[in-house]
């Protein structure tokens, strides 16, 4: 059965998650239920796998689902339950207040790189702020600890809106305060700790976001714009957001 795209509002991660549910709502998915791997859901559905993993992300925030490391993806014994008192039973998801990840990395890859060129062009810049954060960053490199988790991200989101700060434009500014927002989002971060708990991850981002500083710092924009948009390419990779097969 494929999932057809609706209105840009309603995002396909939020449409297969309405489907899957209503899978499980009407029997066909049962409770303990292994569910198929991405690229199979993916063809089945016709639809992209970083749009499958993004669905099963936010049912197992739902606890929905639940995954179980090397083993894959199962129906919650108490996904009905669930169904019944977070929809009101009728199979359909209450609204979502996340953006989807994949929406967010591509609104960043539009904007982050032209946004790291102006700030490197309003130069000169002391740094201070930039170096601070990197340095939260680098004390911050364990992906299994919860805490030092939760100080990388924020260190990451707030680095990023600095740089809309040097820029020294306030609409630039409020988009990277709303692109901030939503790399706090439950969804995205649970993708994003997923990304770097592979290790040596967190080693080459915080090179990267160090490369990104310099540039601004040196005024070079063209290799401020560069590194802006490969770090975050990057990100995306990790994040298994890239999908060129995506349907449309």
């Amino acid at each position: 059965m494929a999932i057809a795209q609706t209105t840009p509002i309603r995002q396909r991660y939020e449409q297969i998650a309405d489907h899957l549910v209503g899978e499980i709502a009407a029997g066909r998915l049962l409770p303990g239920e292994r569910l198929p791997g991405e690229r199979e859901f993916a063809q089945q559905l016709n639809v992209g796998r970083a749009s499958v993993r993004e669905a099963l992300a936010f049912l197992q925030l739902q606890e929905i689902i639940v995954t179980r490391r090397g083993s894959g993806s199962y129906v919650a014994d108490d996904a009905l339950e669930r169904i019944a008192g977070g929809t009101g039973g009728d199979g359909a998801l209450a609204p979502v207040p996340d953006a989807g990840p994949a929406a967010v990395i591509e609104a960043r890859l539009i904007t982050e790189p032209s946004v790291a060129r102006l700030a490197a062009a309003a130069g000169p810049h002391d740094g201070v702020e930039l170096t601070r954060l990197l340095d939260v960053m680098d004390e911050s490199m364990d992906p299994d600890d919860p805490a030092q988790r939760r100080r990388w991200s924020d260190a990451d989101r707030i680095f990023h809106r600095e740089i809309a700060v040097l820029t020294g434009n306030p609409v630039l500014v409020a988009i990277a305060d709303q692109l901030a927002r939503t790399m706090d989002e439950p969804l995205w971060r649970r993708l994003r700790d997923e990304s770097i708990a592979v290790p040596g991850r967190t080693t080459l981002q915080l090179a990267e976001h160090r490369l990104i500083a310099a540039s601004i710092i040196e005024g070079d924009p063209g290799a401020a714009e560069l590194h802006a948009r490969q770090h975050i390419q990057r990100a995306r990779r990790y994040m298994a957001l890239e999908d060129p097969q995506e349907p449309e």
